[in-house]
Parts: structure tokens; C-alpha cells; sequence
């Protein structure tokens, strides 16, 4: 039998097999360098064979001087062994790799980095390669940051108007021992307010209110506690319950907060015969919920225009949770109905 080696159909297959790997790998590289991300490639048991010219512009090191398992010397010393480990569970688990970093500029500076990558398999599904990327995201966190400090701040500056307010309640009514009553009644609500505050600023990730799974309708309570309305029986909340924790508790507290906030300055709660019927519908996955407004003053059609309060309570929804949210506008009163895919409340 003649050998493989010898045969000419082989050996231009295998010759056409190596002419087509150098194109795809003249493709891969060109691509990677057309890329403002820094691009990577590993073999499958993750030795770097690959950085595209992204990552030696920003690291400014020799071509190839970071190979292998060099790269880790790239690293904030701090950061390098929980991204080595991570790394590690990536290669022997096959999950995508997604890690933020402080990686080393040609500046000499540390700038913080988001590194991700995918493992490449074949027909079989054994992993063949690893593609990563690394995106310099130093500017967008610092200036998370900034906001973050600033949100706090001017956070704190309300609750302390709020403790302020409520004090002075309190000392004006004790002046009037006939008064108590109802100066204890609104530093309650007074309180209430203080507390629907942190649900309704702007949170980061670590400043974000600990709200425990299955509290929707407590979540509503709270944001609507203060308002005479929920006593009085003009302001309900039926129908189920749903799982949210603070990734969905802030949009939608943002939502009912402006709607009720609206509502008691121009809507159905500024006549003593209004009132808002809040419902909650789960079916097949998906959240319904619903804001009416009934026996409010007349309205003739939509607003001339929304006010700020609600086109940013509108794009939590839209934005934030993925939801939709439709506004109709009746004789009687506003009516809103919000639609979010459960699996977005919750992390």
C-alpha cells in the first residue's frame, strides 16, 4: 500500500489544509489589530502565544516578552493571585473568563483593566484555543467613582435635612402639648421619607440597599409608607408577590416614587375622593404591574411634556431592568403598566 506521504492527493491536502490555517490566521491577526481592545490567545492549557499590538502599545514590554505565563508579571501584585486563580478555573472548568484588574501602563502607572475570554472548541467540543481581551477601564471606574462619592454625599446632606426636619416637628409640638399627636404622626412619615431616599438615589454595586429576595410588596410599602392616602385606604397594593433584591428594588422604588410623588401634587391623590390601586401580576416569567389612578382631577390628554423625574424613572425600567412601560392617559386618572422579565430583579 502506498504511504500517505507519498500519495499526491495528500500531500495537497495537506498543503491546502496549512494555506488555509496561515489565511485564517493572517484573518485572526488583522482583525485583532483592527480592535481598540487589547486581544489575546492562549493554547488550550493556557500558554500565551499571542498579544495583538494593542497590548504592547499599552504595556510598552518587547514583542514576546510576555509569552507563556509572563503575562502575570503585568499585574498589580496586589491582583495577581486572585486573577491567577480565576484563571486557573477558567482552563480547568471551561467557563468564561471575566475579571477586572490593575495592569501595569508603559507610563509605569497601574491602570484598572477588564479582562475577559472564551475558550474555542472543536466539532467534538474540546477546547482548542483560548481568545481574550483586555479593555482599559480606568477612566469609566474613576469616574464611577467620583459619582459614587458624590451620590453619598449629597445623600447624606438629605437624610440629614430629614433628621433636621423631623427635630423640629418634635420640638414645635412639645411646645403645644396639643399637638403631640400629630407631631409624632409626621416625624413618622417624616422617617419614612428617609428611608424611601436610599432606595430611590443613585447606588453602586457596594452602596446598593441589602434588600432581601421575595419583598416586592415590602419594598412598596416602605416607599409608600409615608403617604396619609395608604391609611386612609386610598392607595392599595394587590395581587402576588415576586422575588427582588436590590437590582430590581431600586429601579421600580424609583418608579412608584415618582408616580405616587406626581400623583399627590396633580393626580388622583390631590382630591380627597382619589385614589391609586397598585397591582402585581406574575404569569409565565414575566412581572405585571400596574398603577391606576381613579377619581382624580379631569384630564384632557397627555402632558406637553414629561418631567425629568419621569423619563429617568422611565429609563430604569427600559434601560436598567430591560422591562417596558406604557402610559395611558384617562378622564379619570393616569394609568402606567410596567412589564420586566422576573430573572432581571434579581441577581
Amino acid at each position: 500500500m502506498e504511504d500517505a506521504k507519498d500519495d499526491p492527493l495528500s500531500t495537497l491536502g495537506m498543503i491546502a489544509g496549512r494555506h488555509a490555517l496561515t489565511d485564517s490566521d493572517a484573518h485572526f491577526k488583522t482583525l485583532a489589530n483592527a480592535l481598540p481592545h487589547m486581544v489575546w490567545s492562549t493554547l488550550p492549557d493556557g500558554f500565551h502565544d499571542y498579544y495583538n499590538a494593542r497590548w504592547y502599545e499599552f504595556t510598552g514590554v518587547p514583542s514576546g516578552s510576555t509569552d507563556g505565563d509572563s503575562w502575570a508579571g503585568m499585574f498589580h501584585p496586589d491582583d495577581q493571585p486572585r486573577a491567577w486563580e480565576r484563571w486557573q478555573e477558567c482552563l480547568a472548568t471551561g467557563e468564561p473568563y471575566e475579571i477586572e484588574y490593575r495592569l501595569r501602563h508603559h507610563s509605569g502607572e497601574y491602570r484598572w483593566a477588564l479582562g475577559r475570554a472564551l475558550p474555542v472548541r472543536n466539532y467534538e467540543g474540546e477546547i482548542v484555543r483560548w481568545i481574550g481581551t483586555c479593555t482599559d477601564i480606568h477612566d469609566a471606574k474613576e469616574q464611577a467613582e467620583r459619582n459614587e462619592i458624590l451620590s453619598r454625599e449629597l445623600s447624606h446632606r438629605i437624610k440629614n435635612i430629614f433628621a433636621v426636619i423631623g427635630g423640629l416637628i418634635g420640638l414645635s409640638a412639645r411646645a403645644d402639648p396639643g399637638q403631640e399627636a400629630f407631631g409624632s404622626t409626621l416625624q413618622q412619615r417624616i422617617a419614612a421619607l428617609g428611608r424611601a431616599h436610599e432606595f430611590v438615589r443613585p447606588h453602586s454595586d457596594e452602596s446598593a440597599p441589602q434588600v432581601p429576595t421575595g419583598t416586592l410588596r415590602g419594598i412598596l410599602h416602605e416607599i409608600l409608607s409615608p403617604y396619609p392616602a395608604v391609611e386612609q385606604g386610598r392607595l392599595t397594593i394587590n395581587g402576588h408577590d415576586a422575588e427582588v433584591d436590590d437590582r430590581g428594588a431600586t429601579p421600580l422604588a424609583l418608579l412608584v416614587h415618582e408616580l405616587a410623588t406626581n400623583a399627590m401634587k396633580y393626580g388622583a391623590l390631590s382630591h380627597p375622593e382619589g385614589r391609586v390601586d397598585i397591582s402585581i401580576h406574575v404569569e409565565q416569567g414575566m412581572l405585571v404591574l400596574g398603577w391606576t389612578e381613579r377619581n382624580g382631577p379631569p384630564i384632557a390628554g397627555p402632558p406637553e411634556r414629561l418631567g425629568f423625574g419621569t423619563r429617568l424613572s422611565e429609563l430604569s425600567i427600559v434601560r436598567q431592568l430591560g422591562g417596558t412601560l406604557d402610559r395611558s392617559w384617562h378622564p379619570d386618572g393616569l394609568q402606567v403598566v410596567v412589564t420586566v422579565n422576573l430573572q432581571r430583579l434579581v441577581r
